[in-house]
């Protein structure tokens, strides 16, 4: 899953008839930040949010295979769905994350000290009429390979997932899963073991992978394309997001829409469970910056050798990385034009400074912060204003929403991603967007 995220509130509505996206106007799901209950302030907010950035654990390969793409992200997540499962229903919370495929939850299964604390009660599968086990047999089983198994004792579907901070394991279901806007058959992961981060996904349950993979919520439901649109980070914390699958996924409006080309890797698939974009360079303000384009190529290491690098637009992680050349580039000329003096961010934060190093006070970035532009092949632009990449983290601070990668690979998080409705177009292969006020929908 790709280390990432955000989740979500639904009004909750019990069916026993599963729907079929591709015949319908497909699902609309309302998305809650994961701290909105907690009576957080702006700022405490962003700060939790950066350090949730920073677990989001950034690998070449899965440890333990499975569902797993690389690079691989520890979804620790911005927003959440919470919907039922089963009859009787069952609350589950579910982070959503591009970067993954597997649809799971916790089970009362759970051995004990091996589940992370959650907001609901654990799934009890044994108490639903409708779970269904998947054989071992089954192409959904498979779909989850190498990290599928098969239980000796009744031949159904067992799984583990690996990230570099830990796995979880289980055994493969199909249930009904019911949203505002309907129900559908889903297969997903019962998980009844982890060691992942003690602090789990901060109150959700599981996830929801939107990635290319079979199991995801996309691939699973035949939706060809899905949208999201994220409220800013600075409204009330009850103003919903929301995610489209399927035929309610588009952009209307009189916004101007872009469109952009998904990177194409052929020779290793499972860099295509993940969203890469073609980002070729940055401007601040009318500033274009001496960054080579090749910084965000997705390129292969030696003949035959594993791929890495590449640009990721990931709705789990808060923050964007970009790799140490291009970051560089940005922050020295970011320190030209809004000039003056750099200031610390405040303490309070779990190692926050590391994540947000550029800092000034916030009457500066409000008079002199430029829009920043990132240029993509084609000519295509994504123009973000200040509110878009500079953070209120208190005491009259504010601090870039972009830090330097430790890695070969950059990221688009979804706080760049605010008040712009994104379209991710399977179908066509590529990525659409356009400015649009989310908290409207």
């Amino acid at each position: 899953m790709a280390p990432a995220s955000a989740v979500l509130l639904v009004v909750l509505i019990s069916s026993s008839a599963a729907v079929v996206l591709t015949n319908g106007a497909g699902l609309h799901i309302e998305l809650t930040n994961v701290d909105a209950k907690g009576g957080y302030t702006t700022a405490e907010r962003a700060r939790r949010a950066v350090e949730r950035s920073r677990r989001r654990q950034l690998a070449s390969r899965p440890s333990g295979g499975g569902d797993v793409r690389a690079p691989v992200l520890w979804a620790q997540g911005e927003y959440m769905a919470e919907f039922v499962v089963g009859d009787p229903p069952q609350r589950v919370e579910a982070i959503i994350d591009t970067g993954s495929d597997l649809i799971w939850t916790q089970c009362t299964g759970c051995l004990a000290n091996h589940c992370f604390k959650q907001n609901v009660p654990l799934y009890n599968h044994s108490a639903s009429r409708t779970v269904k086990p998947v054989s071992c047999t089954d192409a959904l089983c498979k779909a989850n390979a190498p990290g599928n198994a098969c239980d000796p004792r009744d031949g159904s579907c067992v799984f583990q997932v690996g990230y570099i901070s830990g796995a979880f394991a289980g055994h493969l279901d199909t249930e009904v899963f019911t949203f505002q806007s309907g129900a559908v058959d889903l297969a997903f992961g019962c998980v009844g073991n982890n060691n992942l981060d003690a602090k789990g996904l901060n109150g959700p349950s599981g996830i929801i992978g939107l990635g290319r993979g079979a199991l995801s919520l996309v691939s699973q439901t035949g939706a060809g394309k899905f949208s999201y649109c994220l409220t800013p980070y600075s409204r009330n914390d009850t103003v919903s997001s929301h995610l489209f699958v399927g035929d309610s996924a588009s952009l209307t409006g009189e916004s101007p829409v872009v469109s952009i080309e998904f990177v194409k890797n052929s020779t290793d698939p499972t860099y295509n469970g993940h969203y890469f974009l073609p980002l070729v360079g940055l401007s601040v303000g009318e500033t274009k910056l001496p960054i080579p384009s090749a910084l965000f190529d997705l390129r292969q290491v030696g003949p035959g050798g594993n791929w890495s690098g590449g640009v990721v637009i990931d709705s789990g992680s808060t923050i964007s990385i970009l790799v140490d050349g291009a970051y560089k580039a940005l922050v020295e000329e970011m320190r030209k034009q809004i000039g003056g003096s750099q200031v610390p961010p405040p303490p309070g934060g779990d190692d926050d400074g590391e994540q947000l190093d550029v800092c000034y006070s916030q009457g500066d970035v409000d008079k002199k912060a430029p829009t920043l532009v990132l240029h993509f092949s084609g000519g295509a632009d994504m123009a973000l204003p200040p509110a878009n990449y500079w953070m209120d983290v208190g005491n009259s601070t504010s601090c870039m929403a972009i830090a330097r990668s430790n890695d070969t690979t950059s990221i688009i998080g979804n706080f760049q991603q605010q008040n712009i409705h994104v379209l991710y177009d399977l179908d066509q292969g590529q990525l659409s967007f356009q400015p649009a006020s989310c908290s409207n929908f």
